[in-house]
């Protein structure tokens, strides 16, 4: 499933108001992910897994809702993006749950994510 957008995510600083209205509009629910940060994971009725997540930002930085896609190599692809002219914002992050991550600007300034797992 490389280079296929198979995650999303919704950040707000209010996650409750969040999850209400995308609930509501759409029918998703919402678990708590375990870990240190308030992470939700997001379902959608008729799958079986977690399709999204819900972050809670806390004020950290603007709301915002992007579209992840899943790659080979998060490093390769910041190197791959760079060389095309993208901008990487975050060096890859480890979740510390097997989870590569980084978030990339491309030329029209869309901010997007790209993950491995491992």
């Amino acid at each position: 499933m490389d280079n296929t957008v198979t995650w999303f995510e919704v950040a707000s600083d209010d996650p409750e108001g969040a999850q209400r209205f995308y609930g509501g509009l759409f029918g998703w629910t919402f678990e708590r992910a375990e870990g240190p940060i308030d992470y939700r994971l997001v379902g959608r009725p008729g799958v079986g897994h977690p399709v999204g997540g819900l972050y809670n930002t806390e004020g950290a930085f603007p709301s915002h809702a992007i579209f992840h896609v899943q790659v080979a190599d998060v490093e390769e692809t910041c190197a791959q993006s760079e060389a095309l002219g993208g901008k990487v914002l975050t060096k890859v992050i480890d979740d510390g749950a097997g989870t590569d991550f980084a978030y990339l600007r491309d030329l029209s300034g869309s901010v997007f994510g790209v993950f491995h797992r491992r």
